[in-house]
């Protein structure tokens, strides 16, 4: 196994028996089909399986953990959190994108920092996980990684809602987001936005389209506002 698969085994603290499974599961199909692997060689099968159990296991630590809300709410918490933005969120925490195999048109084309690119590859590893060490191994690599902090996942994952409607039962003043910066090509940009409550910056942020920035200058202005009112 190579360094910087055994440094991400120290971060996620669980150790492979199977090494190409774990190497599998950061392999991307542009990669794949750049070597001229199998189409079983990227890691889409393992996302796939991935996807499920982490449907399971989010679903089974929100019963447990809400025993009063209904099911349409515990439905909406859920999505919150195993949504291809909060995904990338939390696979951001253990800097999942530099450790994928990508093909040389994915590397360009900023595939390191894609949302649907890292999100797919945390889903892989939950699936190489399960079958590695099973389903005990799994859910604890879920619930460390994923589950936590849910309380600022739901935040983040509906910022600008929350943001406005906070602003709307607080104060008058006039919520809108203005563009600090665009860079890189069309196929490669990077924004970043700030909020502004009143002509006054709130929160910042950058992402790959406007509206992930926007969304995460929300999430800090949010932050920011409850702050300010402790």
């Amino acid at each position: 196994m190579n360094r910087e698969l055994k440094e991400l085994e120290q971060k996620i603290g669980y150790q492979f028996q199977d090494e190409k499974l774990f190497a599998q599961a950061m392999t991307h199909s542009s990669y794949a089909n750049e070597h001229r692997l199998s189409k079983a060689g990227c890691n889409e099968r393992l996302e796939f399986l991935g996807d499920a159990v982490l449907e399971v296991v989010s679903s089974d630590f929100l019963f447990h953990m809400y025993p009063d809300k209904p099911e349409g709410e515990l439905t909406k918490i859920r999505a919150s959190i195993v949504c291809e933005p909060t995904l990338a969120y939390c696979a951001a925490d253990i800097d999942l994108g530099s450790y994928l195999l990508l093909g040389r048109g994915e590397e360009a084309t900023g595939g390191r920092g894609r949302n649907s690119v890292v999100s797919d590859a945390m889903e892989a590893l939950i699936g190489a996980i399960y079958l590695d060490g099973g389903f005990a191994n799994a859910k604890e690599f879920i619930h460390r990684f994923i589950m936590n902090d849910i309380e600022h996942k739901q935040l983040f994952y509906d910022s600008k809602t929350i943001l406005q409607e906070m602003v709307q039962a607080s104060t008058e003043d006039h919520l809108e987001y203005e563009v600090l910066r665009e860079e890189g090509p069309d196929h490669n940009k990077t924004f970043e936005v700030r909020a502004l409550l009143g002509g006054e910056e709130i929160g910042r942020g950058t992402g790959r389209t406007k509206k992930a920035a926007e969304a995460v200058a929300a999430y800090r202005g949010i932050l920011k506002l409850r702050d300010n009112k402790e």
